[in-house]
């Protein structure tokens, strides 16, 4: 019914409009679960559904409560703290060789940890460790910034996003690797090339040596070892095409537990600084995109992809794909959340543009240094 379409997609522009922008700093949370809400008080979405949306994201949460567990402990056990002044260290007074370094460091977290822990984990790190060796912080900074989105798509577990969006249509690891391993180090290349020739003036500077070098204690050991293993793990399980938020989870959850038990500390503080408002933001995502599948607009939308797509694939996939980037917040409701319902529609479009909307709302996307 045309009234209760128009209700539904006002609703959920309402409620993207407020996760993106924000308004009286209400978390982005807030705006997601109360649109969800209201898409079931007033009947425009029942129940049932609702609540079904939401459970088809339970990969999702999983994936998400592992990493941070495994990306709060770190940082508890300052092994962020550690890489960021080592690479201090090694740069052995060259700005433009710790801006090497320090971009690796950022890409190497973004890929085994995901960018969220390299936007908010990182960078808190790479700031103290470049305002400790005397250099203009901001060109590091960046880094941070822009390497969370130009890695974001070397492994399916480089972004939170890449389960949402592909959901139970993840491909395995080798078919991953063809379509977007090198797409993955162009981007990390030109993120790369752009920034040493926008940062050029304040690289031309001399690092100071960090008078107290911080020690790696045990636990910090233990987390890196937790995490490179974690890593195997799942890189084992996207191998073999088996979804990756338990795996997540429980390797998170030991991890955790590990060095915990080492040290005899409380669990309170871990889990107290994990930001677990993400997972009621993802949850109301969900249900938004359910209730906007119950319009019928996005199944009509994927179907019109495919027909063009079979007619006129290579200008199809570019249009669509540049259209996604630049309009990356927008777009990002419409492909985060359910995955399944456009998701089935689109998996069937030829794969250069299927591809190019998957990766436009990541490549298009801002990150915002915390």
């Amino acid at each position: 019914m045309p009234g209760i379409s128009t209700a539904t997609w006002g609703i959920a522009a309402l409620a993207t409009f407020g996760v993106i922008v924000r308004p009286w700093n209400l978390p982005e949370y807030v705006w997601a679960v109360v649109g969800a809400a209201l898409l079931v008080g007033l009947n425009l979405l029942p129940w049932q559904e609702a609540l079904a949306a939401a459970g088809k994201g339970m990969d999702v949460y999983l994936f998400l409560i592992g990493m941070m567990l495994l990306a709060e402990v770190a940082r508890k056990e300052g092994l962020f703290g550690w890489l960021a002044a080592q690479a201090v260290r090694h740069a052995r007074g060259s700005a433009k060789r710790l801006f090497l370094i320090v971009y690796v460091v950022g890409t190497l977290v973004t890929v085994l940890l995901s960018n969220d822990a390299t936007a908010v984990v990182l960078t808190p790190a790479v700031y103290a460790a470049t305002r400790a060796a005397r250099v203009e912080p901001l060109p590091y900074l960046f880094i941070c910034a822009f390497i969370a989105n130009a890695a974001s798509f070397v492994l399916p577990i480089s972004n939170p996003a890449n389960l949402v969006v592909f959901g139970a249509q993840m491909p395995p690891l080798s078919e991953w690797l063809r379509h977007f391993a090198v797409p993955s180090v162009v981007a990390i290349l030109a993120t790369y090339a752009a920034l040493r020739l926008t940062q050029w003036r304040a690289l031309d500077s001399n690092v100071c040596a960090i008078e107290e070098m911080p020690s790696l204690t045990f636990g910090g050991k233990l987390a890196a070892l937790g995490i490179a293993m974690t890593a195997v793990v799942l890189l084992t399980a996207s191998a073999f095409g088996q979804p990756l938020g338990l795996p997540t989870f429980v390797a998170g959850a030991l991890v955790t537990a590990g060095v915990l038990v080492t040290a005899r500390q409380s669990p309170l503080p871990i889990l107290k600084d994990v930001s677990w408002s993400v997972l009621p933001l993802v949850a109301g995502l969900f249900v938004l995109v359910q209730g906007l599948n119950q319009t019928g607009v996005l199944p009509a939308l994927a179907r019109i992809l495919h027909a063009m797509a079979t007619t006129s694939p290579d200008t199809t996939s570019w249009t669509v794909g540049i259209v996604v980037a630049k309009n990356a917040p927008r777009c990002r409701a419409l492909f985060t959340g359910e995955p399944n319902q456009f998701g089935t529609e689109a998996h069937e479009l030829v794969d250069p543009t299927r591809q190019r909307v998957h990766v436009g709302p990541l490549r298009g996307d801002r990150v915002v240094l915390p």
